[in-house]
């Protein structure tokens, strides 16, 4: 996918650069005798090496290699007369063998890399115009595992800047990426950092057998942005603040087809933690607890049951710790709409009952029973369907 991709910017890179010189007039020979390559009838039958040149400017734009009448071969893009990309193509067309590109002031090599019928194959080099390297990356053509596999990217001064690995080494003997993917006989994770165009560190990562278990972004003061890791058949996220302050970790449950989310908590700007989820393996969640940022509960809910009968009992509280209302609710499938059932009640911030309601199988409340501050029932009323009521028969 990743050289399909490439030959398509490629051929794009040409088309752009053939529209730039449409204004331009070409005239083409093949051993000094004029030919039109959009004419077959003039390439018949010959060989040798195709020169176009710019009728005003007599610059060369391009040399192609012609065999028996096919262009085949050598192909040698120009800029101003300077050698701009040099490759070859077999009798279909494609690129195949080594393909170059330059910077056409200096002649410095921009791209080295090897074709086979139109896909990259092997050790993939990018250059800054400087000359360092800038990228180097390894091809594969194997059925069911084509494309760029592995590959080290650095900044202009050298550095590593990013990390991709194979499920083997296949840079070597260009890059030890042995040892960076983690491939060591004594099977530790490698410890790798990865910097920005001004030498500062903004990643850390970690591979076990080519495998990333540990990616860690770093913000500019070298405080911590971001966590991901893989331990065994768990991975966990965490985020931070740039003061360093965790705010959010997500444990999640690998499986075959992907992973579950099983916990989630969020902080305070302080630390503290102020949420708390959890889930089963079948994503279908458990409980769901927060918090006032004194360290007091705000709320608590609890999950019990499976299918239609799945219900969650939801507690409230004051910020002194005193409950402020709880009840159960039907809580079946993965609606977020919860069916109030049961009796729900709420208390004062001294943990006196002031109200309660009962509520029928279909969330319809049936009772309401109000008690003034220290708990004395002042109102008892049967509510019905249309929403009148009137008091409860004693």
């Amino acid at each position: 996918m990743i050289g399909r991709a490439r030959r398509l910017a490629l051929v794009g890179a040409w088309l752009v650069a053939a529209a730039g010189a449409a204004h331009a007039v070409q005239d083409c020979d093949l051993d000094g005798a004029a030919i039109n390559p959009s004419n077959g009838n003039t390439t018949a039958g010959k060989s040798g090496l195709m020169r176009c040149k710019d009728r005003d400017s007599g610059e060369v734009q391009r040399e192609q290699q012609l065999q028996n009448g096919v262009f085949m071969g050598l192909v040698r893009y120009y800029e101003k007369g300077k050698l701009l990309k040099e490759h070859s193509v077999n009798a279909k067309g494609n690129m195949d063998g080594r393909a170059r590109e330059f910077v056409p002031a200096t002649g410095q090599v921009l791209r080295d890399a090897v074709y086979s019928d139109g896909s990259e194959v092997g050790l993939v080099r990018s250059y800054y115009p400087s000359g360092q390297l800038r990228r180097l990356g390894f091809a594969s053509t194997e059925a069911g595992n084509s494309g760029e596999r592995a590959a080290v990217e650095y900044t202009e001064r050298g550095q590593w800047s990013a990390l991709r690995c194979a499920d083997k080494s296949v840079l070597a003997p260009a890059v030890e990426d042995a040892k960076l993917c983690g491939f060591g006989s004594a099977g530790a994770p490698s410890q790798v950092e990865l910097f920005d165009s001004k030498g500062t560190v903004r990643t850390r990562v970690s591979y076990a057998a080519g495998k990333r278990v540990r990616n860690e972004s770093l913000y500019d003061n070298g405080k911590p942005q971001a966590q991901d890791e893989i331990a065994g058949n768990q991975r966990t996220e965490r985020r931070f603040s740039s003061e360093g302050v965790k705010r959010r970790e997500v444990l999640w449950l690998l499986v075959e087809r992907g992973a579950v989310k099983q916990r989630e908590q969020e902080f305070s700007e302080q630390g503290s933690l102020v949420r708390d989820q959890r889930w089963n393996a079948a994503a279908e969640p458990l409980s769901d607890d927060s918090f006032y940022l004194n360290g007091q509960p705000r709320s608590k809910s609890m999950y019990a049951g499976t299918g239609d009968a799945r219900t969650v009992d939801i507690a409230q509280f004051h910020d002194n710790g005193q409950r402020s209302m709880q009840g159960r609710y039907i809580a079946a499938g993965r609606s977020s709409r919860q069916i109030p059932v049961g009796t729900h009640q709420s208390f004062n911030d001294k943990g006196v009952l002031v109200a309660e309601s009962v509520y029928d199988d279909k969330g319809r409340v049936t009772r309401e029973r109000a008690f003034d501050e220290n708990g004395k029932l002042q109102r008892d009323d049967e509510v019905f369907e249309d929403g009148s009521r009137k008091a409860f028969a004693k």
